[in-house]
């Protein structure tokens, strides 16, 4: 539980490790996400559920902020990721309603629960892009 990252730590890791990507449109910052390729260890045990497919290589989207002023910001994000990855993860809380619906906006199932660092549980999601569901 020591080992665990504040919100700032956890920006600027993403920073020093070119994981942090920023979103433009028309020159305007629209939002903020991280962008993971690879195994991540939060993922390795899922409960009450399934991955889609835990055999393809996966990248997860974490953190993503919009700056609220255009909608579909979430969708072009989304979008661009896919486009690096054949499956593509994210998890968020039990309460946070607004990204869930984002998530299953945009394609993506729910397929479980997994818990992250602290132990706190998350609602896991996956989508797997056209050659992803393919295999």
């Amino acid at each position: 539980m020591g080992d665990e990252l504040s919100p700032q730590d956890l920006i600027e890791e993403d920073i020093d490790t070119n994981r942090l990507f920023v979103y433009l449109h028309n020159g305007e910052m629209e939002a903020v996400f991280a962008f993971v390729l690879g195994p991540d260890p939060t993922y390795a045990k899922i409960e009450d559920g399934q991955w889609l497919n835990d055999a393809l290589p996966y990248g997860t989207i974490h953190r993503l902020a919009s700056a609220g002023k255009r909608p579909g910001v979430a969708t072009d994000v989304i979008n661009w990721c896919l486009e690096h990855c054949q499956s593509l993860r994210a998890d968020t809380h039990a309460d946070n309603k607004i990204m869930q619906h984002l998530l299953e906006k945009n394609g993506f199932t729910r397929c479980g629960v997994i818990h992250v660092a602290d132990g706190t549980p998350r609602i896991a999601y996956q989508r797997l892009s056209r050659e992803g569901m393919a295999r």
